[in-house]
């Protein structure tokens, strides 16, 4: 095991053993926080249940969607913007300012245009996350070698050709950033949207338990949205790191 995951691993178990020691000490209410042990049992047996498996699947179709949609649009506009130079760096600016704009703000446009449903709370995290992928796919095709360009332009290809049979293969390893933001912001994007307005999913399941003080159901899913955007961040990277590996050897 390398000394950093080593150290990752050593802080979040620090971490957990701290709050399990509060919470059982009284120094931690078991109203405000329960026991992290217990927190993992009732997820397990609320997963058991079958209570929240409605929910758990429409909040993981959701986010799916948005990040597949994002992935794909940011790739493309990024490949495009970064062909023409005087574009980027007139959008440069637009992209660097993009998360200070709260998001969330346009849900009534995003309701009147869409309607009540799952369709605003995609449009939200394909929101927040498409600009990631894009600036990530900008900064990614900027790393090209001229060389690489030289030989697009000798082979007499497009920009889309080259993009896709030369340039986004050598650039793979730094589009795997965009793409693990991507995931994150998506989660973030469909969960708080459905914080303010769902009838069903993950975060109206939080936000009901919260209104109802079931702290056995509330913690639990928020430990299984951690879980699960971790389990697929560190897909991610195990896949960005296999390709930086296989960079260096070639």
């Amino acid at each position: 095991m390398k000394p950093a995951t080593a150290l990752r691993l050593g802080l979040i178990t620090l971490i957990v053993l701290i709050l399990e020691i509060l919470s059982r000490s009284g120094a931690i209410s078991r109203f405000v926080a329960p026991p992290p042990s217990e927190i993992v049992v009732d997820l397990g047996r609320l997963l058991l249940s079958g209570r929240v498996q409605p929910a758990i699947g429409q909040t993981l179709g959701k986010i799916t969607i948005a990040c597949a949609l994002a992935i794909a649009v940011g790739t493309l506009v990024g490949v495009v913007v970064q062909h023409f130079r005087a574009v980027a760096d007139t959008l440069s600016p637009f992209f660097t300012a993009y998360y200070a704009v709260p998001i969330y703000a346009f849900y009534p446009m995003m309701i009147a245009i869409f309607g009540i449903g799952e369709a605003p709370q995609i449009v939200i995290g394909f929101m927040l996350a498409v600009v990631a992928v894009v600036v990530n796919t900008i900064s990614a095709l900027d790393r090209i070698p001229r060389v690489f360009r030289k030989t697009a332009a000798v082979y007499g290809m497009s920009t889309l050709e080259a993009a896709r049979r030369i340039y986004l293969p050598h650039a793979g390893p730094y589009l795997a950033t965009g793409v693990k933001l991507a995931v994150s912001y998506s989660f973030i994007g469909v969960i708080g949207a459905e914080f303010i307005m769902s009838r069903i999913g993950i975060g109206h399941e939080i936000v009901f338990a919260y209104n109802n003080f079931e702290n056995q159901v509330m913690y639990p899913l928020i430990l299984f949205v951690l879980l699960a955007a971790g389990t697929v961040n560190w897909v991610f990277y195990a896949w960005e790191k296999r390709l930086l590996s296989r960079r260096s050897r070639s």
